[in-house]
């Protein structure tokens, strides 16, 4: 397997695939001594007011900033559960009522979501790839249907895994998405919540893909791979540029030529 930095990789991801937003790279900080050697030498920045996990992945993936939250700067009680920084409560409850046929449904849905131990983390880091401080926990991709169906299949032959079954919890995508993958060392697919929706800004219909740290460059050499042996990263049409070219398979109508040039193609159009 081909040895790439992590800028490398993104530059490959965001060419071949096409990708709108950065790939971010999440890191879960539950030692004292790591947090205070990322606060000694790394560049960052940190949010003026608490904000929703998926508000500070907006940082990381629109604008490539580095990004530093601690449970103080988290204002979302549903990630700040996943993340093991508040118990489960009532009131817990009560915010996935809406989901839910009844309170019982509630309680078990929301304690069998994917979960840190509670206390253990001390912060968490959100970054573009490509300036990642750290060996990610998990790479977080935001997607179209195509691209995560690209990223998938390369996660799927880089690891030898088929099928690939996704854990998509209520009210928790990209939070629970990324403590999944983490915990599991496994990638995970699914579409956003109505949380991530409207606050983490994925109004586009972007797809959720996370895939764990340590895979990602396995990932990656499979793309670089496919390139090599078809021409391009396309899976839907082998040797085509465009990764998601939306053209019927086989289809003998839709075929494209070269025009002639000049008065010899008006000719030939007009039938004169």
């Amino acid at each position: 397997m081909k040895a790439l930095s992590y800028r490398e990789m993104q530059q490959i991801l965001m060419e071949e695939l096409r990708l709108m937003y950065y790939p971010v790279a999440v890191k879960f900080i539950f030692e004292e001594e790591e947090l205070e050697d990322f606060r000694r030498n790394a560049s960052y920045y940190e949010a003026l007011r608490p904000l929703t996990f998926c508000q500070f992945e907006l940082g990381a993936r629109m604008k490539g900033y580095t990004l530093l939250a601690t449970r103080e700067n988290l204002g979302c009680s549903n990630a700040a559960f996943v993340f093991g920084w508040k118990s489960f409560d009532d009131n817990e409850i009560k915010s996935h009522l809406k989901y839910v046929r009844d309170w019982d449904q509630a309680a078990r849905f929301i304690q069998s979501k994917p979960r840190l131990p509670e206390g253990s983390l001390k912060a968490f880091v959100v970054s573009p790839l490509a300036s990642t401080y750290f060996d990610p926990d998990v790479v977080h991709f935001y997607c179209d249907n195509m691209q995560a169906y690209h990223l998938a299949v390369d996660y799927m032959s880089a690891l030898d895994i088929h099928p690939l079954r996704s854990n998509f919890t209520i009210n928790s995508a990209t939070c629970a998405g990324c403590v999944f993958s983490y915990q599991e060392k496994m990638a995970t697919v699914h579409p956003a919540c109505s949380g991530s929706y409207n606050a983490g800004k994925t109004e586009r219909g972007e797809i959720n893909v996370m895939i764990p740290g340590e895979h990602i460059g396995a990932v990656v050499n499979r793309l670089l791979e496919r390139i090599e042996k078809y021409g391009s990263s396309s899976i839907t049409r082998p040797g085509d540029p465009f990764p998601g070219a939306d053209i019927c398979k086989n289809c003998p109508l839709i075929v494209f030529r070269e025009a002639k040039e000049g008065k010899e193609a008006c000719s030939s159009t007009t039938g004169k």
